[in-house]
C-alpha cells in the first residue's frame, strides 16, 4: 500500500471518503441553508438538529482516535494558526450572507450539481475563482493586511486548552460535549423516530472524522508529505478545477479527491432515488443573486479559513476556538440575507 506515491494515497482517500459523504448527504437531504431556513421560518428544527448528530459523532470518534494515538488534531490548520476573532466574524458573515443569496453553500452546490443542477455548477465555478482571487490573487495583499494569519505551536482548541490546564486528556472534555450534542439532537420528538435520517447523519459524522483520522495516518507514514486535513469546500473547489485542467495547481491532494468524490457520490444517490434531472436558471435576477452570493462565499470562506462544512463540521469536530464563532457568524449572515430576500419578494 505504502509503495504508492503520497499524492495518489491522499487523493484516493479524498475520493473514497468524498463518495461516501456525497452519497450520504444526498440521501439524508442535508443542506446548511435549508436547515437554517426551516428553523427560522418553518418552525421546524429537525434538519438543524441533524447537525448535532453529525458534529457529536465526529467529535467523539476523532478524540477517541487521538487518545489511541491515531489522529493528530493539533496538526490541523485550525490549531496551527492563532485564532483571529475578527476574521472569523467577518468571514463568517460574508459567507452566510452569500449563501443566502446563492441559495446554497459550496458543499450544497456540489451535492446539487451531482443531481444535474447547472445553476450549482455556476456557483461552484464563481466561488472557486473568488476564493483564489482572495487567497493568492489581487485581493491577497489586502486579506493579509486585514486578516493576518499567525502560526502558533499552541493548540487553538477548547479541549486541548483545558487539558493543558488540568493535566487530563482532551477526550475527558470532548466526550461530554459530543454526547450532549447527540442527546439534544435526537430529543426532538419527530426526529427521534426518523431512523433512516439519523442513520445518514451518523454516516456523515463518521466520514468527517475519518478524513482527519486517515490523513493523520498518512501524515505519519509519508513523513509529513501529506498534511492533516478534513473536508472543506472553498479553496478546494479552485484546487480541484486547476488539477482537472492541468494536472498541476498543487497536484493531486485530499481536497481535489474530496471535491470530485462528493459530486460523484451525490450523482449516484440522485440516480438511485430517480431524482437526477437537468436544471438551469431562467430568471436573470436569480442568476445575478447567485453570482454575487458565490463571490461573497469565496471571499468569506478564505477569510474565515473554512466554510459551513470546513468550520461548522470539520473544525467543530476538533473543538477549535474558531468553529463556533464562524458557525454563529454564518448563521447570522444567512438570516440577514434570507430576511432581505423575503422583504424583496414581499415588495414585488
Amino acid at each position: 500500500m505504502w509503495d504508492l506515491s503520497a499524492p495518489v494515497l491522499t487523493g484516493s482517500t479524498g475520493l473514497v471518503l468524498g463518495l461516501v459523504l456525497g452519497y450520504a448527504a444526498r440521501m439524508g437531504d442535508f443542506c446548511t441553508l435549508g436547515a437554517i431556513e426551516s428553523a427560522a421560518y418553518g418552525n421546524d428544527q429537525r434538519r438543524a438538529r441533524l447537525w448535532g448528530v453529525v458534529v457529536g459523532v465526529a467529535i467523539l470518534l476523532l478524540f477517541v482516535a487521538e487518545a489511541l494515538g491515531v489522529a493528530q488534531i493539533t496538526s490541523t490548520i485550525y490549531h496551527q494558526t492563532v485564532f483571529n476573532p475578527f476574521s472569523a466574524v467577518i468571514g463568517g458573515l460574508l459567507f452566510g450572507y452569500g449563501m443566502a443569496l446563492a441559495g446554497n453553500c459550496g458543499f450544497g452546490a456540489l451535492i446539487r450539481m451531482g443531481g444535474g443542477d447547472l445553476r450549482s455548477f455556476l456557483i461552484v465555478m464563481i466561488m472557486a475563482i473568488a476564493g483564489f482571487i482572495t487567497l493568492s490573487g489581487p485581493l491577497s495583499p489586502l486579506r493579509v493586511a486585514l486578516f493576518a494569519e499567525t502560526p502558533t505551536d499552541t493548540p487553538q482548541g477548547f479541549a486541548h486548552a483545558l487539558s493543558a490546564l488540568s493535566g487530563l486528556p482532551p477526550l475527558t472534555f470532548a466526550a461530554p460535549v459530543a454526547l450532549i450534542l447527540i442527546v439534544i439532537a435526537v430529543s426532538h420528538p419527530h426526529l427521534r423516530h426518523a431512523r433512516a435520517t439519523i442513520g445518514w447523519s451518523v454516516v456523515v459524522g463518521v466520514t468527517i472524522a475519518a478524513a482527519l483520522i486517515l490523513t493523520s495516518v498518512l501524515h505519519v507514514e509519508t513523513l509529513e508529505a501529506v498534511p492533516v486535513e478534513g473536508f472543506t469546500f472553498t479553496v478546494p473547489l479552485g484546487r480541484a478545477i486547476m488539477y482537472l485542467m492541468t494536472s498541476s495547481g498543487g497536484g493531486l491532494t485530499f481536497a481535489v479527491g474530496s471535491v470530485v468524490g462528493v459530486v460523484l457520490g451525490a450523482a449516484f444517490a440522485a440516480t438511485w432515488r430517480r431524482r437526477f434531472r437537468w436544471e438551469a436558471c431562467e430568471d436573470p435576477r436569480e442568476l445575478g443573486r447567485q453570482v454575487a452570493g458565490a463571490c461573497l462565499m469565496g471571499v468569506g470562506g478564505v477569510v474565515a479559513i473554512g466554510c459551513s462544512v470546513g468550520q461548522g463540521a470539520t473544525a467543530m469536530a476538533t473543538l477549535a476556538y474558531s468553529a463556533p464563532v464562524v458557525a454563529i457568524s454564518i448563521i447570522a449572515g444567512a438570516l440577514l440575507g434570507l430576511r432581505q430576500l423575503l422583504r424583496g419578494f414581499e415588495a414585488v
